[in-house]
């Protein structure tokens, strides 16, 4: 009876069994329906779209990544430089221990001035001397026998200047001969070059071959002891002393204004040769003019810092439009000072222009680009005050609204009355612009006469000195004569 049962609900429940979906027609059809998309609204449609879109960009990108391969190592080098180890980690450690013994290993290969002095004792004990002109010679056989008493006396790190392409650098007489002074003087210029740059190189506090201001002063000040007309600084103007001096570096070697200079730019810069010029001893024949000329003499220091107290009334540490006017006696034009102001002064705290005024910085590059206006450097700083718009060029407007000042100060001086078309016309005949409507740096610095058209325009005793050029030449040529 059971089983009977059994056999009568299984009977049943195969009568009562749900057909699969696939044989229903209308689950088949509702399916076609929607895989077409004619059944989705708009923004099912845009779904499906973007995510196929993505499909295949993914796709794109993983076949592109299989292709390529691995990324080279030169590309992870630059990834790695600029991930700097943190200030007091063990990475940052050894990093400097690294560079102090590199540095240290340059230094001991360097000839000292005992080893100097021994190399001059030998080419001099060694060389020939012209019965024509009595100079001191050697042709290549003795540079060479030189080459190695040098090395049995001095030691190996010398004979890396006796290589056969150091004497070839050199003017060769007729009998293939060269000079022993300028070989020794190259020899001295190369080793106080690399100590210079071992020395910037340890003050370099992230190795990325710049140095900022502070670590240029540090290295001015650690020169001070070292230089001869500069051992008798007081104490109390040393800081003072080497802000001046750093600001001529960066004057010259960071034209973009960066806060950081090169140090190769530094060391190739005639700045650093004119700081060594120092090392000359002043009991020796220096005279006032060369001093004052010297940017890095202690004179020339005192007088900057004197002028910049004298200019500031207020004692506020800055000076504003109206102290600069007097500066050199009131020569320069009011519209060149406004420009000055408005392109190389930063803009006060408040943003209002009583607010704008040059701080000693500032200063320091004013007086570096008056008194360089035949470099590039002070002629760029001059021109930004020239170019009344900015546009990059010069056109006859400008020059008439430029001179116009100057012309203004001229009469005011008692001089005689001119033309400012004929000054205009003379300007464009000195400078022969490629573009003759207008007048670019470019033009500036190709004319070579770049810096006295920039004084034409903003110092009226700039002006007074190309109207009387010929009368200064023959001032200058009668005491030689005498």
């Amino acid at each position: 009876m059971y089983s009977g049962s059994s056999d009568g609900e299984g009977h049943e429940v195969t009568h009562r069994r749900i057909p699969p979906a696939s044989s229903m027609p209308w689950v088949r059809n509702l399916r076609r329906f929607i895989g077409s998309g004619a059944g989705l609204g708009s923004e099912a449609l845009m779904e499906l779209e973007t995510k196929r879109i993505l499909l295949e960009i993914f796709k794109d990108k993983q076949q592109k990544n299989a292709e390529a391969g691995t990324i080279p190592s030169f590309y992870r080098k630059a990834w790695a430089q600029s991930c700097k180890p943190e200030e007091g980690s063990i990475s940052s450690r050894v990093q400097r221990l690294a560079k102090y013994r590199f540095l240290k290993k340059q230094s001991d290969l360097l000839l000292n001035a005992d080893d100097l002095d021994a190399m001059w004792v030998c080419l001099r004990e060694n060389c020939v001397i012209d019965d024509a002109t009595g100079a001191e010679k050697m042709n290549y056989e003795d540079f060479c026998h030189i080459a190695s008493v040098c090395s049995e006396q001095i030691g190996p790190k010398c004979r890396r200047f006796f290589s056969p392409s150091n004497f070839m650098k050199f003017e060769k007489d007729e009998s293939g001969r060269i000079a022993i002074l300028p070989f020794y003087l190259y020899v001295m210029r190369t080793v106080s070059l690399t100590q210079a740059r071992i020395d910037m190189s340890e003050l370099d506090e992230d190795s990325d071959g710049f140095l900022q201001s502070t670590e240029m002063e540090s290295y001015i000040r650690g020169l001070i002891p070292n230089l001869a007309q500069l051992r008798e600084m007081p104490d109390s103007f040393v800081n003072m002393y080497c802000r001046i001096a750093a600001q001529k570096f960066f004057f010259f070697c960071d034209p973009h204004r960066r806060g950081k200079a090169c140090i190769k730019k530094v060391l190739l810069s005639n700045c650093l040769q004119e700081l060594m010029e120092l090392h000359q001893d002043p009991e020796e024949e220096v005279t006032d003019t060369e001093q004052a000329e010297n940017w890095f003499s202690l004179t020339s220091a005192q007088r900057i810092c004197d002028m910049f107290l004298a200019l500031d009334k207020d004692s506020n540490g800055n000076l504003s439009k109206y102290e600069l006017r007097e500066y050199a006696d009131g020569t320069l034009t009011e519209i060149f000072i406004e420009r000055a102001f408005d392109e190389h002064v930063r803009r006060g705290k408040g943003g209002g222009k009583n607010l704008r005024e040059m701080d000693f910085d500032s200063f320091l590059d004013f007086v570096l680009a008056l008194e360089n206006k035949d470099s590039p450097e002070g002629l760029t700083y001059l021109f930004k005050c020239l170019d009344l718009h900015g546009r990059g060029f010069l056109t006859t407007a400008d020059i008439h609204t430029l001179f116009r000042d100057v012309h203004q100060k001229w009469i005011e001086g008692g001089n005689y009355e001119l033309c400012i078309e004929d000054v205009r016309d003379e300007i464009w005949d000195m400078v022969k612009p490629a573009d003759p409507l207008r007048i670019t740096l470019a033009d500036l610095l190709n004319c070579k006469q770049g810096g006295t058209v920039a004084s034409m325009l903003i110092d009226v005793r700039g002006f007074w000195a190309h109207d009387n050029r010929e009368n200064l030449l023959q001032e200058e040529e009668e005491p030689e004569e005498e």
